[in-house]
């Protein structure tokens, strides 16, 4: 895959659609992700607000294997 072009949260697939710029698009399942990565409440409160604030650094943390190393930094906007 190549870079990310672009991220969008679809509310009515409950998935996060991310596309790159050679055409490929991604879906990711939010509900995958908080079972996978939400343990307490505050980290799925932050997934949240990632997922609705900032959902292309969602995407390339969930792609790159990346989002438990940010939880466990303790990042509190929700």
């Amino acid at each position: 895959m190549n870079k990310l072009f672009s991220c969008r949260f679809n509310m009515d697939t409950n998935r996060v659609e991310a596309r790159f710029e050679d055409g490929i698009t991604v879906a990711i399942d939010r509900i995958a992700i908080e079972d996978e990565y939400g343990n307490t409440p505050a980290q799925r409160s932050e997934l949240v607000w990632l997922l609705y604030n900032k959902p292309l650094e969602y995407a390339q943390m969930v792609l790159g294997g990346e989002m438990a190393h940010y939880l466990s930094l303790g990042c509190d906007h929700g």
